[in-house]
């Protein structure tokens, strides 16, 4: 359950509810099977599966693990297409007329609503950390709109939910732009990768690469002419790796060896509940600490509220 990705958030003013209060509020909207007409679906799971008895919170020291499920029917636009398309060609061969775009609209909606009962279901997992004397959310999603779906679903769950999304007093384009300029400016605890992202001003493109000296002459030529850093791969002290987005998103997150090998070494027997509760506990002290850390070398964070 180790977070491969992080879209972090800062709570407002949010009551705070025990687990067994909050577990009640999130039963009510658990995760069901789709139903024959229903294009997707998001709702609760449990985070250890059934393994946990269907328990839908994992609280540890403050940190809590929640799960949402989001299930989608994959019905590509080509099946429907095909389907439109030969009906559309059997209305002109037997009638011999032309079809309104009124009718091959409805027409389009009554193939889909026949053909989604027979659609393959796909269904993810998306985690999400709530730190709660930190006051800070993490959703382990690659996509910031699934992030923002997984909290509507708490928002509509619970009630109410202020969030805004984490910002920091020096924006991280320009942070990472900085760094990539001037050896002298890196914090002295972390380490540049070897993944980058850089971005024109006009329309010359973008530039990627991997595996690269980012401190090699043609990096720094790039940067003259006007580039900016929008992704860059970082690590910190061994203990995290990632690569920073523009919009302070963390993606393709790596823990340190050390981490892993104490989640490894723990004694949970074969209990793979304790064994979850474990691995959580690690992950949730280790992102608290370096999320910190990062919002620091950031200039600190933006204290921004949320909208109506």
């Amino acid at each position: 359950m180790w977070f491969k990705h992080l879209y972090l958030y800062r709570i407002h003013e949010q009551q705070l509810l025990s687990p067994e209060q909050m577990a009640v509020i999130l039963d009510e909207h658990r995760a069901k099977p789709l139903g024959n007409a229903d294009a997707r679906r998001l709702g609760w799971a449990a985070p250890a599966g059934r393994l946990g008895g269907g328990q839908l919170i994992h609280e540890i020291q403050g940190h809590r693990l929640i799960s949402a499920l989001r299930q989608e029917r994959m019905l590509p636009a080509s099946v429907i297409k095909e389907e439109v398309d030969e009906q559309l060609a059997e209305i002109v061969a037997t009638e011999g007329r032309k079809v309104t775009r009124k009718e091959k609209t409805a027409l389009k909606e009554q193939v889909t609503e026949a053909l989604l009962p027979r659609a393959f279901v796909r269904s993810q997992k998306i985690d999400l950390w709530w730190d709660t004397e930190r006051q800070l959310i993490g959703v382990n999603t690659s996509s910031r709109a699934r992030a923002e779906d997984v909290l509507d679903l708490l928002r509509e769950s619970l009630g109410s939910l202020k969030v805004t999304p984490l910002s920091t007093q020096t924006l991280p384009i320009r942070a990472m732009t900085t760094w990539l300029k001037d050896a002298g400016s890196r914090p002295a605890d972390f380490q540049l990768g070897d993944n980058f992202e850089l971005k024109a001003k006009g329309d010359d493109g973008v530039v990627r690469a991997r595996q690269v000296d980012l401190d090699s002459d043609e990096m720094q030529q790039l940067l003259e002419s006007g580039r900016q850093a929008s992704k860059l791969a970082l690590s910190i002290e061994g203990q995290l790796s990632f690569i920073l987005h523009d919009d302070l998103a963390l993606k393709s997150i790596r823990f340190g060896d050390a981490l892993i090998e104490e989640a490894d070494h723990a004694d949970d027997g074969d209990d793979a509940l304790a064994r979850l509760d474990t691995d959580f506990i690690l992950m949730a002290g280790s992102l608290r600490t370096n999320v910190e850390r990062l919002v620091e070398w950031l200039g600190g964070e933006t204290q921004r509220e949320p909208s109506a």
